[in-house]
């Protein structure tokens, strides 16, 4: 049988990121670090280290260990927390080789720092006309995550988006996140003409990842359903969606929004200062999760792949078991259509 890592239709997002496998371990605030970047680089796909609201010095020492072990990664900078100017320009300092904006849209002016240190750029798209704004913009290649995505979301599934942005742009690299956990769909969503994929849950829960070992034992238990988007409560304070497994910390969220919307009617907070009390929220809600093990009040972000997930294992073995099952799903259709 011939490996995939040989097939053509791989060649596109191998190019692109430089890598054997064209597998990209999603940013996982406090999840997605140098040790689980370095395993995934090491089983050749490439990994997002997730800035969040990480101080610069710490963020400095995490690129200078994955530069030193010659890993492929690239750097996910929130453009909605109170560091990203920092970060960015001490990404572009250190020469990152890859930057991807995330958490709202970057303006055109920081793709273009980022690309004059030499680095390639990938932006979220979360529908057709964003798309081409990004790649107007300067976007090397466009990352679409269907709301089936953990943590902050869009509302747009990826089966749609599909058919919006990865049928209608050809001619740049596109990689598909959100809902993916077995080597079948993986296949089937390169044949549709995607260049790469990119996966979290999967890797929260593999053994390099530093979650909590409670953490990773209620992923294990989950199901899909379970893996909860928060709402909207009032339009007069907008966030961004969170999927999370529901326990007693989205509760807790629910309050919060409905403080905040009495505040803001009573014009004791301002609409920006209520947006980051609920970003503030969910940043110390997932530490606690992940760090302490805080399972009931802390932030479970998942995707609801975690249905699909049921497995704590290294990350060279979930590499393996998808390639295997990717391959056996592509000689299956090659059958098929012959």
């Amino acid at each position: 049988m011939k490996s995939l890592k040989e097939i053509e239709y791989w060649k596109n997002g191998q190019d692109f990121l430089k890598v054997q496998i064209p597998f990209i371990s999603g940013a996982m605030t406090w999840i997605s670090n140098s040790k689980l970047i370095q395993a995934v680089s090491e089983a050749g796909g490439f990994g997002f280290l997730a800035a969040g609201n990480m101080p610069v010095e710490i963020l400095e020492e995490e690129i200078n260990i994955l530069k030193k072990a010659n890993a492929h990664f690239g750097v996910n900078l929130i453009t909605i927390a109170p560091n990203y100017l920092n970060q960015l320009k001490k990404s572009i300092q250190l020469k990152v080789p890859l930057i991807v904006f995330a958490g709202s849209f970057p303006r055109k002016k920081e793709i273009l720092m980022a690309k004059k240190s030499g680095a390639k750029v990938m932006c979220f798209a979360s529908t057709e006309s964003i798309a081409q704004r990004m790649i107007d913009y300067g976007a090397d290649a466009l990352i679409l995550e269907g709301s089936e995505a953990g943590g902050h979301i869009g509302h747009v599934s990826t089966i749609i988006l599909l058919q919006q942005v990865l049928f209608n742009f050809p001619d740049i690299p596109i990689f598909i996140a959100g809902g993916i956990a077995s080597g079948k769909m993986i296949t089937h969503l390169f044949l549709m003409g995607a260049s790469g994929i990119q996966m979290g849950t999967i890797f929260a829960m593999s053994e390099e990842s530093p979650a909590h070992p409670f953490f990773k034992e209620r992923y294990k238990k989950a199901r899909a359903r379970e893996a909860f988007a928060t709402p909207q409560y009032d339009s007069a304070l907008p966030i961004v969606a969170v999927r999370a497994i529901k326990n007693k910390g989205t509760d807790a969220f629910g309050k919060l929004q409905l403080e905040l919307l009495t505040k803001l009617k009573q014009n004791k907070i301002t609409r920006i200062e209520a947006q980051y009390e609920s970003e503030k929220f969910w940043i110390g809600a997932l530490r606690k999760a992940v760090e302490q093990g805080d399972i009931h009040h802390g932030s479970l972000m998942a995707g609801q792949s975690v249905g699909l997930v049921d497995e704590i294992k290294p990350v060279k073995d979930i590499f393996t078991d998808l390639v295997f099952e990717a391959e056996k799903e592509f000689e299956k259709i090659k059958k098929i259509l012959s």
